[in-house]
């Protein structure tokens, strides 16, 4: 299975770089790759600006169709990957857990989508997407049919499986970064369970 970061995002919301915000010292993007790097033989990375991302030694590829946002991005990981499936995390994502991760990773089995179902939300951009999807999400990414649950309608006829089963983790490893709000609160959280942690 292939590893994929998604860091082609505006960051319109935040207006700064979220793949580079810090939190507890240390880059999101650094601290996903070193996770990815003790799970996956592959990792690739879908940017737009690749030459920011080269230091971290993985291959980094640019959208195939610009301006598709998330699901472009996943349209971009699957076409160039070697493997049958994928795991893809977004870049803002500051708490991904590693056991959290390898256990979605191991309920692949013959589903074309293994997505996490956790507090009442799907979180397709923590999920596995097998080469199969491509033809769908391509129609999707080529009709700026953008938004990703679309492509869990039975009219898509892929098999899907939702994990409930989740381990429990703190900080959320589905926590994501919008806002400078939501910066503030990672750093908080950050603090907050390092120093009980530390305790």
């Amino acid at each position: 299975m292939t590893g994929v970061i998604l860091a082609g995002g505006r960051n319109s919301r935040i207006g700064l770089k979220k793949a580079f915000l810090e939190i507890g010292g240390k880059r999101i993007i650094d601290r996903t790759a070193e996770i990815y790097k003790r799970i996956f033989k592959e990792i690739l990375i879908i940017s737009n600006t690749p030459h920011e991302y080269k230091y971290l030694g993985v291959k980094v590829y640019t959208d195939l169709i610009p301006h598709r946002g998330s699901l472009g991005g996943i349209y971009t990981g699957i076409y160039y990957l070697k493997s049958d499936c994928v795991f893809f995390a977004a870049c803002d994502m500051p708490f991904l857990d590693e056991k959290v991760i390898r256990h979605i990773i191991s309920k692949t089995d013959d589903y074309d989508v293994i997505v996490p179902y956790f507090k009442h939300r799907l979180h397709p951009l923590h999920a596995v997407y097998s080469k199969r999807c491509l033809p769908a999400i391509k129609n999707m990414v080529v009709g700026e049919r953008l938004k990703i649950k679309d492509l869990f309608s039975k009219s898509n006829r892929l098999k899907i499986k939702r994990i409930t089963d989740i381990p429990e983790t703190k900080p959320s490893p589905f926590f994501n970064i919008n806002t400078t709000k939501d910066y503030k609160q990672a750093i908080n959280l950050e603090r907050l369970y390092a120093g009980l942690c530390d305790g």
